[in-house]
């Protein structure tokens, strides 16, 4: 009897002290959740305290003139959601409240890190906050504004001004901002525009019959095909590139698509210099389609030269769907042909349709090839040589890619813009007698050298 008496007190103690201890655990944590909460109200409220203080209210005036970047900033007319489902989910993920009070936070050392002079630390820090939350826009003000007074870095800072106010529109700080750098950033563009127009023109009247050029054009074609289907994963060398279209001969260890792949570019590249970049007139649907027959000819013939029927995924980009790809086409193909488009710089409009259908994604397969013939086409019919985007830089692209779906298409246009002035000065490097400034040379994967210029070009002879 003793002992069962001595089993219940012992029951009863136990399962009161594991009560306790929830009990604690819960009021514990429910503490610090509040806590943490009101912090993060107060961090908030008394930042909100310091830009009222800060700001000095005033309107854009009538003549306020955007870059010449700036008119597509929506980049697609047609496409006014280009924040795919896929994308929100990830801008949810990492604009939840626990990581707005963090990055809020984080800011606030940043901007002391910055007051004190430690600039590198304040430059990781407002990295770091903006990881955090991406879409906040006093965290893109800030760093926009350490970008310009720290950095001097204009053209850096007047994006992060432009994101702020897509996310806040009425965000008057970023405003004023943005309204003070971008004059500047529009005197940037045009100086490097103009810059780049001056290279071809000095390109332009080297004769056809230089021996320099004939050869650059050579080495260039095989450059092209290695560096473009090189972003697509494509693991052939240079070496081998060049043997596939000289001998058409196998290479040990490669695929069947690798191999197909290199003749299929190949095919594309001849049917434009031959068919199309002298030709006089618009840029029909049935080019595009035939170039991208080309492109996948050896590939996948049932594909090739015909849109998509199904749904498909790029990343953080869910293009449209297959019933709209037909009347997208239709669209882009009027907008390539229209006089406003025409009028546009050549290295704009290039970007501008290299971007614009790789949107819509039209194809199963082979949209980024195409992509970017299409925009090597453009440019060759205004006088440039064909560029190529350098497999090394395939993160580089595929960052402005995704900083254009956002709706700044600004960043996209300047880094085609710096491949086009890369190209130019590997042509005119090669076509000059005792030239100086050599450009240093480009490295294979593998780290062995290429004796070919670093800035690696693109042409089709």
């Amino acid at each position: 009897m003793n002992v069962f008496l001595l089993l219940a007190v012992f029951s009863i103690g136990a399962f009161s002290s594991l009560i306790v201890s929830l009990l604690s655990d819960y009021i514990k944590n429910e503490t610090l959740r509040y806590e943490s909460v009101r912090r993060g109200e107060e961090l908030i409220e008394s930042r909100r305290l310091v830009f009222q203080k800060s700001l000095k209210l005033s309107s854009i005036p009538d003549d306020f003139q955007l870059s010449v970047f700036d008119a597509e900033i929506v980049p697609v007319d047609w496409a006014e959601d280009k924040i795919s489902s896929g994308k929100n989910r990830n801008l949810q993920e990492t604009n939840n409240p626990e990581n707005t009070i963090e990055a809020l936070s984080t800011l606030n050392a940043a901007l002391e890190m910055n007051r004190i002079g430690k600039h590198l630390k304040a430059v990781k820090l407002f990295q770091h906050a903006m990881a955090l939350s991406p879409q906040h826009p006093d965290i893109l003000n800030h760093y926009g504004e350490f970008l310009e007074e720290i950095q001097r870095n204009l053209v850096e800072a007047d994006y992060h001004y432009s994101k702020a106010l897509a996310f806040s529109p009425k965000h008057m700080r970023a405003m004023q901002n943005r309204q003070r750098t971008t004059p500047l950033v529009n005197e940037i563009d045009k100086t490097f525009l103009a810059r780049i127009d001056q290279k071809r023109d000095d390109l332009l009247n080297i004769p056809d019959c230089s021996s320099g050029l004939r050869r650059i054009k050579k080495e260039a074609y095989y450059q092209y095909i290695y560096h473009s289907l090189g972003i697509e994963g494509n693991t052939m060398t240079l070496a081998q590139t060049r043997m596939i279209v000289e001998t058409r001969m196998a290479i040990g260890g490669k695929s069947i698509a690798e191999h197909n792949e290199v003749l299929g570019l190949d095919a594309a590249l001849k049917y434009i210099n031959s068919t199309l970049v002298h030709r006089i007139g618009a840029i029909t649907f049935d080019d595009i389609l035939e170039i991208h027959r080309r492109v996948l000819g050896f590939v996948d013939i049932f594909e090739g030269g015909r849109l998509r029927s199904t749904q498909v995924f790029v990343g953080n980009h869910i293009p449209p769907g297959p019933t709209e790809v037909q009347l997208l086409m239709e669209e882009f193909i009027q907008w390539l042909n229209a006089p406003e488009t025409l009028s546009l710089h050549p290295i704009r409009f290039a970007a501008l349709a290299h971007y614009k259908l790789v949107y819509i994604h039209p194809f199963s397969d082979g949209n980024g090839r195409t992509s970017r013939l299409l925009m090597n086409l453009i440019l060759m019919q205004a006088g440039y040589p064909p560029i190529i985007i350098r497999k090394q830089d395939r993160i580089k692209y595929y960052d402005n890619l995704q900083q254009a779906n956002e709706g700044d298409v600004r960043p996209f246009i300047r880094f085609i813009g710096h491949c086009a002035e890369q190209t130019l000065d590997v042509y005119l490097w090669a076509t000059t007698e005792h030239g100086s400034n050599v450009p240093e040379l480009a490295q294979e994967d593998d780290g062995k050298t290429i004796i070919v210029a670093q800035h690696d070009f693109s042409a089709v002879v």
